[in-house]
C-alpha cells in the first residue's frame, strides 16, 4: 500500500492524535492520492467510520479531563512557591531584626556605662562644694574665668552623654518593635505555608484521583478506539489493518526530536482559572531531554513543587526550566550545547504522571513568564500544531 493510500485511509477513519516535541513529520497525504469523499461508503463502512469518529471524539474528551488534572496538580507548584518565598522573606526579616535588636542593646549598654562614669566623676570630684572650692583657689581673675568654663564643659559633656543615651533608648525600642511585628509576620508566613502545603496536599490529591481515573477511561476508549479503525479498514480492504494503525500511533507519540520525544498535552494558557505557565509533554519515566539551544545552568536539583528541575539561561536572556525530572545530568556553571543531554524524564514533585514540563522566562528567573512554543519554533523545534 502506497503511502497516497495510508494517508487517505487515516482521513477516512479520522484518526488523529495530540502533536508531539520533535520536528513536525511530513505531510503523508501526498498530492496523487483521490479524494475519499468523492467515493461513497456502503452502509457497513459508514457504520465502522461512524463509530470510529464517536470513539475518537471520546478519546478527546477524556484526553481534555486527563491533561487538566495534570494542569491541576501543576498549579499547586505556585501555591507552594509563592508561600516559601514569604516564609523566607519573613524569616530574613525576622534575622535582620533580630541582629537590630541587640546592636541597639549594645549601644544602650554603651551609652548607661558612660553616662554612669560621668555620673561617679561629678559625685566623687565636681560636686557643688567641690566646684566653689576649685574656684576660690583661683590666682586671679583670669584663673576664675579658665576654672568657670572649663566646669561649664563638663557639665554640658555629661548633658550630651545624657541626650545620647535617651536616643539609644528610643532606637531600642524601635528595633524591639520591629522584631516583635518581624515575629508575628514569620508566624504568621509559617502559618500561611503551612496551610498551603495542606491546601496543595488535598489539591494534588484530588487531581491525582481524576487523573488515574481518566486515565483508565482514556485506555479503554483508546483500546475501542483502535479497534474500530482496524474494522474500518478491514472493510475497505486494506491489506493489515493493524500494521496500519500501529504505524499512525507510533507516528502519532514521536520517535525523538531535539527535545524530548512525546505526546504533547497541554499547552501554555488559563486552565480552569488558573494559568498553566508552560507546556507539558508526557513520556516514560527515564526519556531524555535534551537541552533546545546552547546556554549555562543556573541550577540543577530540588525544585518546590517540582520535585527536580533543571534552569538553563541562553544567550538571549531566556530562562528555560525543566520540572518533575527523574534525574539530572548537568551542575550549576556548566555550560552547554543545543542537544546536549541534561535529565531526563520523571514523575517527581506534583505530578500526576510522567511528564516533562518546560517554561521559559523573561527577565529573569520567576519575572515573566512567556509561551515557550515560540521560542521552541525558532530552534526548530515544533509541537505537532497544537501548541503553534
Amino acid at each position: 500500500m502506497t503511502a497516497a493510500t495510508i494517508g487517505t485511509v487515516f482521513a477516512l477513519t479520522l484518526v488523529a492524535g495530540p502533536g508531539h516535541a520533535s520536528a513536525a513529520p511530513p505531510d503523508p497525504s501526498g498530492s496523487t492520492s483521490q479524494s475519499s469523499s468523492a467515493v461513497p461508503a456502503p452502509p457497513e463502512e459508514e457504520t465502522a467510520l461512524e463509530e470510529a469518529a464517536r470513539l475518537q471524539s471520546l478519546v478527546d474528551a477524556a484526553q481534555a479531563e486527563v491533561d487538566q488534572a495534570t494542569v491541576e496538580a501543576e498549579a499547586t507548584v505556585e501555591l507552594t512557591r509563592l508561600a516559601t518565598l514569604e516564609l523566607d522573606a519573613a524569616n530574613a526579616a525576622a534575622t535582620a531584626a533580630a541582629a537590630a535588636v541587640q546592636a541597639a542593646q549594645a549601644r544602650t549598654g554603651q551609652a548607661q556605662t558612660e553616662v554612669a562614669a560621668a555620673g561617679r566623676a561629678a559625685f566623687m570630684g565636681s560636686g557643688d562644694l567641690a566646684q566653689a572650692g576649685l574656684l576660690l583657689q583661683a590666682d586671679d581673675p583670669d584663673d576664675l574665668l579658665s576654672r568657670a568654663t572649663t566646669l561649664a564643659v563638663l557639665a554640658d559633656h555629661r548633658a550630651e552623654d545624657l541626650d545620647a543615651l535617651e536616643q539609644v533608648q528610643d532606637q531600642q525600642e524601635a528595633a524591639d518593635l520591629t522584631a516583635r511585628q518581624a515575629v508575628q509576620r514569620q508566624q504568621d508566613a509559617l502559618a500561611a505555608a503551612q496551610a498551603a502545603d495542606a491546601q496543595a496536599a488535598a489539591q494534588l490529591d484530588s487531581a491525582q484521583q481524576s487523573y488515574t481515573r481518566a486515565a483508565g477511561e482514556l485506555d479503554t476508549l483508546q483500546q475501542q478506539l483502535q479497534a474500530a479503525q482496524i474494522d474500518a479498514l478491514t472493510e475497505q480492504g486494506i491489506d493489515d489493518p493493524a500494521a496500519v494503525v500501529a504505524a499512525q500511533q507510533a507516528a502519532v507519540a514521536g520517535s525523538g526530536g531535539d527535545l524530548v520525544a512525546g505526546r504533547v498535552t497541554s499547552c501554555y494558557g488559563p486552565r480552569g482559572g488558573t494559568n498553566h505557565n508552560g507546556i507539558d509533554i508526557a513520556a516514560p519515566i527515564g526519556t531524555p531531554i535534551y537541552a533546545p539551544d546552547g546556554g549555562v545552568v543556573l541550577d540543577a536539583g530540588p525544585a518546590n513543587g517540582f520535585g527536580l528541575a533543571v534552569y538553563i539561561q541562553h544567550p538571549d536572556g531566556t530562562i528555560t526550566v525543566y520540572g518533575h525530572i527523574n534525574q539530572f545530568f548537568v551542575t550549576a556553571g556548566e555550560a552547554v550545547q543545543a542537544g546536549d543531554l541534561i535529565a531526563e524524564v520523571g514523575n517527581r514533585g506534583q505530578s500526576t504522571g510522567p511528564h516533562l514540563h518546560i517554561e521559559t522566562h523573561v527577565g529573569g528567573l520567576y519575572a515573566t513568564r512567556t509561551d515557550p512554543s515560540p521560542w521552541l519554533a525558532q530552534r526548530g523545534i515544533t509541537l505537532g500544531g497544537r501548541c503553534g
